[in-house]
């Protein structure tokens, strides 16, 4: 489900100073600021400054301002507060103004559109809106945060920071999505295990409404938050994983929307988990090859899981190609859905691309 945080931010066009509000009250009471003064045992000078915001109302002179002049210490203090951050809002909108750049390298409609963002017609606030989203408070941030760790995940693939403004996008949608989601600690012996009852999930309705659901509760059982992402344009990746603070986060773009290549991508993002660091980000997708024999291994483990290597080899074993209703067989006799099997038949080239597909099961997720 998406959800969009607004939060009402008032920016003033001008401000009011605590010393203009105590000026008109000195003219109301007829009292002067060397009268003020003595009253309060302050000298000059600081009721001279505070009028000219020169120096700010503190806890201690709001309180003298009570006694004197009748209005309570908090509406002094309350003044001054304003005031600072109002003066602080106005010094950083002009710095968000020269930040307005930073709108340019990501995809603000779009994420608009998917209501990840509030969309603003003003660019200041679509940019405060933005850094929201991200959670960071400045596009210097996003850089130390963000460029950091997927300039190592793509040590090995050149990616224009419009690239990385994409991915950074996708992958924070997951972390929102990943929190709202109740998962136990991460168990890796439980994950491991859990992986053949979520093979069986093949063979259900291909309705995302009833797959994603238990897809789900049985990875969070054992501590991995399963997130569906839809694919930004132009995103290029099938699925990532990476380790959230006690949980995994296996995030599914559907940038390809077949069951063979969903599934594949969900052992395959399952082996990195069991398997790999804990501290390393990995990508599945088009044009990323970074940390090849990693990636290789999570391939061969995805292939083998769905379809044991020995069971597919008996089953070409005549040499010639299998027919339709063979190839519904043999999957009925493997516990897998006949499109993944097609899928592997055509990767490892016995079928050719065009061939077999009406047996793979197309998946259509709302709002994508």
């Amino acid at each position: 489900m998406n959800k969009i945080f607004t939060v009402n931010e008032y920016v003033p066009d001008y401000l009011v100073t605590p010393g203009e509000i105590l000026e008109e009250y000195l003219k109301y009471t007829e009292l002067s600021q060397a009268s003020l003064a003595e009253r309060t045992g302050l000298s000059k000078k600081t009721i001279n400054e505070i009028v000219k915001a020169k120096s700010a109302i503190t806890a201690e002179t709001a309180l003298k301002f009570e006694r004197t002049l009748g209005r309570p210490a908090h509406f002094w203090s309350n003044l001054e507060r304003q005031y600072q951050e109002d003066k602080t809002r106005l010094a950083d909108k002009i710095k968000m103004e020269e930040e307005l750049h930073w709108l340019d390298i990501f995809p603000v409609k779009e994420m608009a559109k998917r209501e990840w963002i509030e969309p603003f017609k003003e660019k200041t606030q679509q940019l405060i809106a933005l850094l929201r989203f991200f959670a960071i408070a400045t596009p210097a941030q996003w850089e130390k945060i963000w460029i950091r760790n997927l300039l190592v995940a793509f040590r090995k693939t050149e990616k224009s920071k419009k690239d990385m403004a994409i991915i950074s996008a996708w992958l924070r949608k997951g972390e929102i999505d990943a929190q709202e989601q109740q998962c136990a600690k991460y168990d890796k012996q439980m994950f491991q295990k859990s992986l053949y009852e979520i093979r069986k999930l093949t063979l259900e309705d291909k309705n995302p409404s009833i797959i994603v659901p238990k897809l789900e509760s049985i990875c969070a059982a054992a501590g991995v938050a399963v997130v569906f992402v839809p694919a930004l344009r132009n995103l290029g990746i099938y699925g990532a994983t990476r380790r959230f603070n006690d949980k995994y986060i296996m995030q599914l773009s559907l940038f390809r929307k077949s069951n063979d290549e969903m599934w594949f991508t969900v052992f395959h993002e399952a082996c990195h988990i069991i398997y790999h660091s804990r501290d390393e980000l990995f990508f599945e997708g088009k044009g990323v090859d970074n940390q090849k024999a990693k990636e290789d291994e999570a391939n061969t483990f995805a292939s083998n899981l769905l379809i044991p290597p020995e069971q597919l080899s008996h089953f070409l074993t005549s040499g010639l190609t299998p027919t339709l209703q063979q190839i519904r067989r043999f999957a009925a006799s493997i516990g897998i859905a006949p499109g993944i099997v097609v899928g592997r038949l055509q990767h490892d080239g016995i079928l050719q691309r065009s061939w077999g597909n009406d047996l793979k099961e197309r998946y259509e997720w709302v709002g994508n």
